[in-house]
C-alpha cells in the first residue's frame, strides 16, 4: 500500500499541535537527524482517514516501531489493548514525566511506552537536554 499524499497546510496543522515535537516519545524535530513524519494513528489499511484528527507527528523511529499498529499485548495483564491516540486521547490521563522517564498511568499508556520503547536508553539521555529546551512547553497545555 502506498502511502497517501499529506498536503502541507494539513503538515502543519499536525505539527503545530504538539509544537514539532512527536507526539509519543516526545522528541523536538530540531534535535531529529531526520525530519519527523506524518503518522496515521489508526493506519489506512484499517480503514484511517488522512484528517487531522487521525494524524500525529511522529520520529523516524517511534513510526517505526509504531508501523501499522493500533493495539499490542499489554506487558502487564497480556490482554489487547489499543495504542495511545494523540489527537484523541489526553496526554495527562495516560501519562505521567518524572524526570526524562514517561511513567504509564494506564494500560493503553503501557502498551504504547513498550511496542514504541518510549523510555530506551537514548530516549532517557536525551529527555533531560529536550525538556531543558523548553520545546515540550506545549505539554504543559496538554496536562
Amino acid at each position: 500500500m502506498s502511502k497517501t499524499y499529506v498536503p502541507a497546510q494539513l503538515r502543519r496543522v499536525v505539527a503545530e499541535r504538539t509544537k514539532n515535537c512527536c507526539a509519543y516519545c516526545l522528541q523536538p524535530e530540531v534535535f531529529a537527524f531526520c525530519s519527523h513524519e506524518i503518522d496515521h494513528v489508526i493506519a489506512e489499511k484499517h480503514g484511517g482517514e488522512t484528517v487531522a484528527g487521525n494524524l500525529a507527528l511522529a520520529c523516524k523511529l517511534c513510526n517505526t516501531y509504531k508501523g501499522s499498529d493500533i493495539a499490542s499485548v499489554d506487558p502487564e495483564s497480556r490482554e489487547i489493548v489499543r495504542l495511545y491516540q494523540p489527537g484523541r486521547d489526553r496526554w495527562s490521563e495516560h501519562f505521567r514525566l518524572e524526570g526524562a522517564e514517561l511513567v504509564p498511568l494506564s494500560a493503553i499508556a503501557r502498551t504504547t511506552v513498550w511496542l514504541l520503547e518510549l523510555n530506551r536508553a537514548e530516549r532517557l539521555e536525551e529527555r533531560p537536554f529536550w525538556l531543558a529546551s523548553r520545546l515540550l512547553s506545549w505539554l504543559e497545555e496538554v496536562v
